[in-house]
């Protein structure tokens, strides 16, 4: 067995290491794989975003532990969720929501109550490693989910707030950035088939809208087919639609940032729809 981890702590502080510490103390010699530790902190969307684009990858029987919890010692749950494969482990707050539906949906799931699954703790504001890192060891040595505590309703999990795109009267698609790698590359939450749908193809341009600042980007297959300073749309490594220069920052050209409007217009697209002006 293996325990996935992804949270928003951080590398500064000694927080993964005391959660890894702990797990290893309960489940020796189990494999911990980090999927990151920079969320953006508190950002519960974006840490839905990054098992989304994880889950799929993950081996069967991994225990996902996910820490991005502003709610932390409030009433909010932990829970512990069985899927097709596995576990995610996380507070319930739509950090685990997207990930499970992807894979699926839930099988069961139960509220991490048990005390005898949990450490002692002098405060309530570090779940991740009083509450998740020995609920994750206890999964991971082959425990039984209802030793966590009681089941309840599977599709009560607080859904994850994930935007999709829309495509207005005029053709334009309304979409978003979703995430912004550490090379600058936008990803968006925008399908290639939307484009082909407006009539878009591979070595087309497309209009890209940001704020104020408006771009034509060439559609092409690979970073590597940019032109010096051009913009380019591609399909990017999860099927999604991103902005990208070769060598070059699209985020800080277009001043763009995860949760940013971004509209794409394809010249004939109000035409491709059959909108009459």
């Amino acid at each position: 067995m293996r325990i996935a981890f992804a949270s928003d702590y951080g590398l500064q502080d000694e927080f993964v290491g005391v959660c890894k510490a702990v797990i290893l103390g309960l489940a020796p010699g189990v494999e911990i794989v980090d999927l990151s530790h920079e969320i953006p902190a508190h950002d519960v969307r974006a840490g839905s975003l990054v098992l989304v684009r994880s889950i799929q990858y993950l081996p069967d029987d991994t225990v996902v532990l996910a820490v991005v919890d502003p709610g932390v010692g409030t009433d909010r749950r932990l829970v512990a969720v069985e899927v097709a494969g596995g576990h995610l482990l996380g507070p319930d707050n739509g950090l685990l929501a997207p990930a499970v539906a992807m894979i699926g949906g839930p099988q069961r799931v139960v509220s991490i109550e048990n005390p005898e699954h949990r450490l002692d703790a002098p405060g309530p504001t570090f779940a991740g490693r009083d509450v998740l890192a020995p609920a994750a060891a206890h999964l991971a040595s082959g425990g039984a989910l209802d030793d966590l505590g009681p089941e309840v309703d599977p599709f009560g999990l607080v859904p994850g707030i994930v935007s999709l795109p829309e495509i207005g009267d005029d053709g334009a698609i309304q979409g978003e950035v979703w995430w912004v790698d550490r090379f600058g590359n936008c990803q968006l939450n925008v399908d290639p088939d939307a484009l082909a749908m407006l009539g878009a193809a591979p070595g087309d341009r497309i209009e890209v809208r940001a704020g104020t600042t408006v771009r034509a980007a060439r559609w092409v297959r690979t970073y590597g087919d940019a032109k010096p300073s051009e913009l380019v749309a591609l399909v990017d490594s999860y099927g999604l639609l991103s902005l990208a220069y070769d060598r070059e920052s699209a985020a800080a050209t277009l001043h763009l940032h995860a949760g940013s409007p971004v509209t794409l217009m394809v010249e004939g697209a109000a035409q491709s729809l059959g909108i009459v002006s």
